[in-house]
């Protein structure tokens, strides 16, 4: 969709380094003509995302915390100070106890759970809340991120397939809410991918294998992949696409069982 963004303008928020999936959405929202601004949490990262953000010509970035208030509303106060408007924001966002994405989903813990749904649920809401009214002259887009953990069980994701349900609810009600301003708001669902975030989950590696071997495709997800479809999404093509969860998994999510090979 070469040129499909030329003349758009938004925010990344969750890059934390080339292999993320919000930088293969960055990567691929460039090349489709838009500018970008990126968010980060934290020197560290800050430091891994400046040579990214150069090579897709931006030099805006601004540090934020998504369970502070007054963080939050000081980015987007920058945001604003930059640009009048935005046309679109991808929210790539999550986080839950490493310790807690092995073993039994019982074992969870209260403080891990609230933290948890804070940071990779609530945050999405937190953000559209501050996003829209940069939006509602032209409409925009909404982004955010998801993982079929939301409805089927997948072993040790555990409390973030509860996070990400309720994810999915919020793009939802949101969509609902935002829709008479133009705004369309949207969650991809990549299969299991090589990222900083899915390394944390116990026996990713065996996941990601298991997924190659029996989706129709026969691969998983690539980064180009499912940055294309953010490109979609957030284009003018996308128009009247609002309130889905688009599967961007090699069709993984159609099956019954493994393919006869992987009984």
């Amino acid at each position: 969709m070469t040129g499909a963004l030329t003349g758009k303008r938004g925010l990344i928020m969750g890059v934390a380094n080339e292999r993320s999936i919000a930088w293969g959405i960055a990567k691929a929202m460039h090349e489709a003509g838009a500018e970008l601004a990126f968010t980060y949490q934290g020197e560290a990262f800050g430091k891994r995302l400046e040579p990214l953000a150069a090579t897709v010509g931006s030099d805006f970035m601004v540090d934020v915390d998504v369970t502070d208030d007054a963080s939050l509303d000081t980015a987007f106060e920058q945001l604003a100070g930059r640009w009048p408007t935005i046309d679109f924001l991808v929210h790539a966002i999550a986080y839950s106890d490493k310790s807690e994405l092995t073993g039994r989903f019982i074992n969870t813990s209260r403080a891990n759970f609230k933290n948890s749904m804070d940071i990779s649920a609530y945050s999405f809401i937190e953000v559209a809340r501050r996003a829209y009214p940069l939006m509602q002259d032209n409409g925009g887009t909404l982004l955010t991120l998801t993982y079929q953990g939301s409805n089927r069980v997948v072993p040790n994701y555990n409390v973030m397939g509860v996070a990400k349900a309720a994810l999915e609810s919020a793009t939802r009600y949101l969509a609902n809410d935002l829709g008479p301003e133009g705004i369309r708001v949207n969650a991809i669902s990549p299969g299991p991918m090589k990222t900083l975030a899915g390394a944390a989950i116990g026996g990713a590696r065996k996941t990601f294998k298991h997924t190659e071997q029996n989706a129709p495709l026969r691969s998983n997800a690539t980064l180009e992949a499912v940055g294309g479809t953010a490109v979609y999404l957030a284009s003018d093509a996308g128009a009247y696409t609002t309130g889905e969860v688009i599967k961007v998994d090699g069709g993984f999510h159609i099956l019954g069982m493994p393919q006869q090979d992987h009984l």
